[in-house]
């Protein structure tokens, strides 16, 4: 397993991702949020991490839906690995949460290493949304490791939503510490609680508005993104016949507006999976502006149903299969 320089060809060209304002806003927001609160990740604070076959799918892929995972395939006897490793553990460092890096020993872990097809070491792949890309193999100078770790984030921000929150050991320490003091009332509260009622009264254009006044003034509010995802949706539907929804989605399986339509209207029915589904099988079948069209329509829906939810893990996924 001899290392081989670095080759930028060859590679999923993550700069030819189209641009997605709407989505790379929602990530903006999502860090503004997590600086602002003083959070870790969701699936903890440790930006450097050994991973064996055993944790590979909660260390690896689960975590790959929630931030970028960046893999080190090294070896103790690989002297280019001595080099490339402390650098990339420094980047992670730098980048701050917006990419997590496992490190895999291919000596004690070569299912792994075949899995992912590894000629030489070191090679570094990045997994997101479960879905496996290589990156680069052999030592190489910072200048181009950064460029790729920038286009890694950049695409998983655009194309998936997914986005990692920055991490200060520091912050981290003393959130945990004030994490029994009672939350101070939120300068929002009486705005919000106007959006909520409209909302719950079927004001939904009331809402709308109330919820972007909110985000006016405080972009990352998590209660304010979720209500206007959720009072967008069904202003979207309300006006719609279901079943000539439905008859037209179904007679143009090829017609990405339709799809939309309908998925909405699976999404406000409870049929979570079967909006997800649509859209993904739009995604799939089109392309140009309908294509995004429908990427974008997904990851609005995801913003209604939640992160967390494993619906949304499991569509991510599915996503990242059709896109790459």
């Amino acid at each position: 397993m001899q290392p081989r320089n670095m080759s930028m060809s060859g590679v999923v060209d993550l700069a030819a991702v189209k641009s997605a304002g709407e989505a790379k806003q929602k990530a903006e927001q999502a860090r503004a949020e997590a600086a602002r609160t003083g959070q870790a990740p969701a699936s903890g604070a440790r930006l450097v991490f050994d991973v064996d076959e055993a944790g590979f799918q909660q260390d690896v892929l689960q975590r790959s839906t929630e931030v970028p995972v960046v893999i080190d395939f090294w070896a103790e006897w690989c002297e280019p690995c001595k080099q490339l490793g402390p650098l990339l553990e420094r980047l992670a460092g730098e980048y701050a949460g917006k990419f997590v890096l496992a490190k895999i020993d291919v000596d004690a872990n070569q299912m792994l290493f075949q899995q992912f097809g590894v000629q030489g070491i070191p090679a570094v792949f990045a997994v997101v949304a479960g879905q496996p890309i290589p990156l680069f193999q052999g030592a190489a100078p910072e200048s181009q490791i950064r460029q790729v770790l920038d286009q890694l984030v950049q695409a998983a921000e655009q194309q998936f939503g997914i986005v990692g929150a920055p991490v200060d050991p520091q912050a981290a320490g003393e959130a945990e510490q004030e994490a029994e003091a009672p939350a101070p009332a939120g300068p929002y509260d009486a705005l919000l609680e106007a959006a909520n009622q409209a909302l719950d009264s079927g004001d939904l254009g009331g809402a709308v508005q109330a919820y972007k006044n909110v985000l006016n003034d405080d972009p990352a509010n998590p209660e304010a993104k979720l209500g206007l995802a959720q009072a967008e949706l069904l202003r979207r539907v309300q006006d719609l016949d279901p079943q000539a929804v439905r008859k037209e989605a179904a007679e143009n399986p090829a017609d990405v507006p339709a799809q939309i339509r309908a998925a909405d209207l699976d999404l406000v029915g409870g049929h979570v999976e079967d909006a997800f589904g649509r859209l993904v099988d739009a995604v799939k079948r089109s392309a140009g502006d309908d294509r995004e069209a429908a990427r974008l329509r997904l990851l609005e829906l995801f913003e209604v149903i939640g992160a967390e939810d494993p619906r949304v893990t499991a569509a991510r996924t599915a996503l990242a299969r059709v896109l790459f």
